[in-house]
């Protein structure tokens, strides 16, 4: 199966979404998704994003810690003792209650992680998108599960064929290009994106010793928030590195160390694009993605972005034509996920923009 990105794979969720979207009568022919990769990897995280920007329900179902009953419901003895009743679960959403989403998705995570008893009581929710008639679906709700593979050396069980035909499957990989997409927009601690700029092959390697930390999309968001918390509370280095090598690893963990105390040693930022000091581009490589992050960063947290662009165009015309596209695509993409559009006209209407077309 070939491996997609998972900014890809949100985009055919959306798809997936819009067509059930358009025609809920037929909501029984829109296939559900099964999400397949390693942990760590953002697949419930993509999901949730997905809800959130839509505006629309989400119910986590992390069916490995379920008991089949939590999916098909509790059976009670009735009244005249002649048969049985059934509760269904309050998670589901009910169509027309109060408070309930007319849509939404559900996602049945750790599915593979599920035994088979849990796989066999998911069956008839997934494929018929009801629990006979008791429940069903509301039709602007849409079904997705996710699980790990049986090689991630995570908990995983081969999934069985009946329930494997029921979905629509999509293996998601790390990719280092749109996940950096997705941390500038989301503001993740720029010495993470420009690590991952520099090596980015360390987004994401389940070689080493599992049991232990190591780099995944998930760990380097939480890299990105200890950094952020450590400043404010003025956290020692070596404690920093210690809790970096418990997220990621030994290994990375030293050469991201040793990526922040060059980085550190780059020219004041928000002083050169205020033009108070001399432009100076370092000639590591290392620094100057450093540099770029750490530009787009200050930009981003400027009050008035625009009253920097001379100093903006400043660096830029004093970087290799590769490294100003790069520069360019990260303060566009920031800016435009901000709504900034004023920002974005100036820049283009900026008089040395020209100079930069044609340099």
């Amino acid at each position: 199966m070939n491996v997609t990105s998972i900014t890809k794979a949100k985009k055919l969720l959306q798809h997936q979404l819009d067509i059930l979207w358009d025609n809920p009568a037929n909501a029984n022919m829109v296939p559900p998704l099964m999400i397949w990769g390693p942990p760590g990897i953002g697949k419930s995280t993509f999901i949730s994003d997905i809800c959130k920007e839509n505006d629309i329900g989400f119910i986590d179902v992390r069916l490995a810690q379920r008991e089949p009953v939590d999916i098909r419901g509790l059976p009670v003895p009735r009244d005249d003792k002649q048969g049985i009743d059934w509760i269904v679960s309050s998670d589901w959403p009910r169509a027309g209650v109060d408070g309930t989403p007319e849509k939404g998705i559900i996602l049945f995570d750790e599915i593979t992680a599920a035994d088979s008893t849990l796989q066999v009581a998911a069956y008839e929710f997934i494929l018929d998108r009801r629990l006979g008639q008791l429940y069903e679906v509301p039709k602007g709700w849409y079904i997705v599960a996710a699980g790990n593979r049986t090689g991630d050396a995570a908990v995983a069980r081969t999934m069985s064929s009946a329930l494997a035909n029921r979905f629509c499957h999509l293996e998601v990989g790390a990719n280092a290009a749109s996940w950096l997409d997705w941390a500038l927009i989301k503001n993740l601690d720029p010495r993470v994106t420009g690590f991952i700029r520099y090596l980015p092959q360390k987004l994401f390697s389940m070689e080493g010793n599992k049991e232990r930390g190591w780099p995944s999309p998930r760990s380097w968001e939480r890299v990105a928030m200890e950094l952020e918390l450590g400043d404010k509370r003025g956290l020692d280095a070596d404690l920093m590195q210690i809790i970096v090598e418990g997220l990621v690893g030994e290994s990375t963990a030293i050469e991201f160390m040793a990526f922040l105390n060059w980085s550190g040693k780059i020219p004041d930022i928000s002083k050169m694009l205020a033009g108070e000091i001399k432009v100076t581009i370092p000639k590591r490589p290392d620094q100057r993605y450093a540099m770029l992050s750490a530009i787009v960063h200050n930009m981003r947290q400027h009050e008035e972005p625009d009253t920097l662009l001379n100093g903006f165009f400043e660096v830029m015309l004093k970087f290799p034509n590769d490294w100003v596209q790069l520069l360019y695509h990260d303060i566009t993409l920031v800016m435009d996920a901000q709504g900034n559009d004023d920002f974005i006209e100036a820049l283009l209407d900026h008089t040395l923009m020209k100079n930069w077309k044609t340099a």
